[in-house]
């Protein structure tokens, strides 16, 4: 079909065609700015890609690094939302958290008057906005801890080796990792392990406030992988799902429908819900 240009792989050659044109005139437009200096962090990383030669030099196309920051959370995002407001209709208290944390977001815009005058008007978040909701980010990566979007890991033994734990590692074998398990162990996460409690991720002042993000080693927490081989989309992912969850949050009560409880995983690549989750949504007052 590929020679013969028909059926799928057409649309599949005009869709790389668009997307391809599409990345080269944003790196011509980016290229006479890139020895200006900027603050915004993803130009900023375009920009260093434009000083090295490796990516630069035509050997190994920009353009291909570029779409794959464009798609790298594309299945994180699409695969985690589902359980995150799973997750939240669950507990309604961590939501009652993050409008929390959000009404101190929305003091602070110079337009809140104009905004939120009307109970009819549509509150959206900038996700510049979003990078101070704590709180939120703890409830998503919670979530991701429980129902991490890729729940098996395969690693291939490149030599001969033995773990700390005295298992033999032979050259060439194969070792899958379960990442769905190491989130629910109580070794690693505590007697709560099976429960969806985002404060677990949060450092505290004195007064109890929620001030910072505590860490969490990669080779703990791997829904992202972990080492040299980190996701290169987390950063975007965390983004736009924190963009995504705060608006609808702030603006909708999302309620599940009787008999979705208990929503279990389906076997696949991704951890996909077994069956839809089937919800309720209203307005917030």
């Amino acid at each position: 079909m590929r020679q013969l240009n028909v059926g799928p792989e057409r649309k599949l050659a005009v869709a790389h065609k668009q997307l391809h044109g599409f990345v080269r005139e944003m790196v011509a437009k980016r290229k006479p700015a890139a020895s200006c200096r900027c603050d915004d962090e993803v130009e900023a990383a375009v920009d260093i890609l434009f000083a090295d030669p490796v990516y630069s030099g035509g050997g190994f196309p920009l353009g291909n690094i570029l779409i794959l920051f464009m798609f790298a959370g594309r299945d994180t995002v699409g695969t985690a939302l589902p359980w995150l407001f799973y997750s939240l209709a669950k507990n309604p208290g961590v939501v009652s958290a993050i409008r929390k944390e959000l009404a101190q977001l929305i003091t602070i815009r110079k337009d809140k008057e104009a905004a939120y005058s009307s109970s009819n008007t549509m509150v959206f978040f900038e996700p510049e906005e979003t990078k101070s909701l704590v709180y939120l980010e703890a409830a998503i990566l919670e979530t991701l801890r429980l129902y991490p979007p890729g729940p098996l890991e395969r690693k291939l033994v490149l030599a001969d080796d033995v773990l700390p734990s005295g298992h033999r590692l032979c050259s060439g074998e194969t070792i899958l990792v379960s990442i769905y398990a190491m989130g629910r162990m109580e070794a690693l996460w505590g007697k709560d392990c099976h429960e969806y409690r985002p404060e677990r991720w949060l450092s505290r002042s004195d007064d109890g406030a929620a001030t910072e993000l505590r860490y969490v080693p990669s080779h703990k927490f791997m829904a992202f992988n972990s080492g040299p081989r980190l996701c290169l989309g987390k950063d975007i992912a965390i983004a736009q799902m924190k963009t995504v969850v705060a608006a609808v949050v702030w603006n909708f009560d999302v309620e599940l429908l009787r008999g979705q409880s208990t929503i279990k995983p389906k076997l696949s690549c991704t951890l996909q819900m077994n069956n839809k989750l089937m919800v309720t949504v209203n307005k917030t007052n």
